[in-house]
C-alpha cells in the first residue's frame, strides 16, 4: 500500500495516465463521499441492521471508531475508490466512504453488492461439512472414491479433509491470466471446472497429500465437483438452499454461467492496467466457481459469519474442522478459515479478491468482535495484507 505522503504525486500521475484511451476513467477528481460511520450498542445477529446515520459520538467501549473512521477518510484515493465496513460483537460500527462510479462521482452505496472472491470457500466448506454430517460424505473418503477417473495413477489417495485444509498436493489449475493485466483481454472467456482441474492433473502432484499446506483455488474447485456428484444438483443451487436461504442472505448469489455482470446495486470496481485505471466491473469469473465466484453484500456476509460461528450452518462435530489446523509445518488454514492473532486475540476469517474488489470476514471465536469489509481496491489482486491492515485490523484494536 502506498503511503499517504505520496498521494499528491500519485494523483497527479494518475491524472496524466487516465487522460488517454477509451477504457480510461477520470482520475480522482470527483469529490469523495463523506464518511458515514456510527457506533451502536447493538449486538450482531443473523439479521443485520441497516446503516446508521453519521455520528460525532466518541465511544469509550466497543470497536475503535476513531481508527475505523480514519481508515475510510479520504476515499477515493490511490488505493481504493470505495469501502464498506461492518463491525459487530460487543458494540457495532458501520461505515461507508468513496464513490459508486468515478465517472459520475455518485457516493458509494452503503450495502452495495460486490465480488466476494475466496470468501466463497467458506460456503463451499460449509456444504461439504453439512454433507458429512448427513453421512453422505466421509471426510476420510478419497477423491478417487467419489470422483473416479478425475485423477491419474500418479496421485496417491487424496482425502476430502485434505482438500478442505489445502493439504491435497494438487497443483494450481488452468487460468485465463495470473494477473489482472494478463486476464483482462480474456475477461469474457470461459474455463470450465473440469478444464481447470484437468490442467492441474496434467502437471502431476506437487507433494504427498497431508504433508504440506499450500493455499489455492484448485482444492475448492474439486470440492465443488464433489458436491455436484454427491448431491446430483448444481453447486450454486446447493449453496442457495443450504446456506443463503436459511440465513436470509437475500442479496447473495452466483452469476448465471458466464454472465460477467454484477446484478443489483453495486459500486463499480477499478484496477490499474499498464498505468491506467480501468473499469473492471464486468468480468466472467466462472473459472473461479466454487472457489471464488460469489457475489454478496456486507450485511449478508455478516449473516454468514455469525450463523456459521454459532453453529447454525454446520453442526458439531463437523464445525470443529473449520477451527482445527492440520498437523503440518506452518499451517495457517483449517477448513476454509485462516487463523491469525491480533492484539492478543485469536481471529478466524477469510479474505477474498477479484479484479477491482477485495473482501473479508473475520471474528473472534466467541463473536465478541466481528468485521466484514468490502473494498473497491485499485490493486485488489496484489498482496491483500495492506488492505486488511487498513480496513479490517482496526476492528480488533480493543
Amino acid at each position: 500500500m502506498r503511503r499517504n505522503s505520496r498521494s499528491a504525486l500519485l494523483a497527479a500521475a494518475l491524472v496524466a495516465a487516465l487522460a488517454a484511451g477509451p477504457l480510461a476513467v477520470p482520475a480522482f477528481a470527483a469529490s469523495a463521499a463523506p464518511v458515514s460511520g456510527a457506533p451502536s450498542s447493538s449486538a450482531p445477529s443473523s439479521s443485520a441492521p441497516s446503516s446508521s446515520a453519521p455520528s460525532s459520538v466518541r465511544a469509550t467501549t466497543g470497536p475503535d471508531a476513531e481508527a475505523l473512521a480514519a481508515a475510510l477518510a479520504g476515499l477515493p484515493d490511490q488505493d481504493a475508490t470505495a469501502a464498506q465496513i461492518r463491525v459487530g460483537g460487543d458494540g457495532r460500527w458501520l461505515g461507508t466512504a468513496g464513490v459508486r462510479d468515478l465517472r459520475t462521482g455518485a457516493p458509494a452505496l452503503e450495502n452495495g453488492r460486490f465480488r466476494a472472491g475466496s470468501v466463497t470457500k467458506v460456503v463451499t466448506a460449509s456444504i461439504v461439512l453439512q454433507l458429512a454430517a448427513e453421512g453422505r460424505i466421509d471426510l476420510d473418503g478419497t477423491v478417487q472414491q467419489y470422483l473416479p477417473g478425475l485423477l491419474t495413477e500418479d496421485f496417491d489417495p487424496i482425502t476430502v479433509r485434505q482438500l478442505l485444509n489445502y493439504t491435497s498436493g494438487l497443483r494450481p489449475g488452468a487460468s485465463l491470466g495470473d494477473t489482472v493485466e494478463a486476464g483482462y483481454p480474456h475477461r469474457f472467456e470461459t474455463l470450465t471446472p473440469r478444464q481447470v482441474v484437468a490442467a492441474s492433473v496434467a502437471r502431476g502432484p506437487a507433494y504427498a497429500p497431508g504433508t504440506r499446506q499450500s493455499y489455492g483455488n484448485i482444492h475448492y474447485t474439486v470440492l465443488g465437483m464433489l458436491i455436484e456428484k454427491v448431491t446430483g444438483d448444481a453447486y450454486a443451487h446447493q449453496a442457495a438452499v443450504r446456506v443463503f436461504r436459511p440465513l436470509g442472505m437475500r442479496h447473495t448469489s452466483f452469476p448465471d454461467g458466464a454472465d460477467p455482470r454484477i446484478h443489483g446495486p453495486h459500486n463499480r470496481g477499478y484496477d490499474r492496467i499498464d498505468g491506467t485505471l480501468v473499469d473492471v466491473t464486468d468480468w466472467n469469473m466462472s473459472d473461479r466457481w466454487a472457489a471464488g465466484d460469489m457475489i454478496s453484500t456486507t450485511a449478508d456476509l455478516e449473516r454468514l459469519l455469525v450463523g456459521l460461528f454459532r453453529g447454525r450452518v454446520v453442526p458439531e462435530p463437523q464445525l470443529k474442522e473449520m477451527f482445527t489446523l492440520p498437523d503440518v509445518p506452518r499451517a495457517r488454514y483449517a477448513a476454509a478459515l485462516e487463523r491469525m492473532e491480533l492484539n492478543g486475540k485469536v481471529i478466524w476469517g477469510k479474505t477474498g479478491s477479484r479484479p477491482g474488489y477485495a473482501a473479508a470476514i473475520a471474528a473472534t471465536r466467541d463473536l465478541s468482535r466481528t468485521v466484514v469489509y468490502a473494498v473497491n481496491a485499485t490493486n485488489a489482486k496484489d498482496d491483500g495484507l495492506p488492505i486488511a491492515q487498513r480496513f479490517g485490523f482496526p476492528a480488533f484494536n480493543r
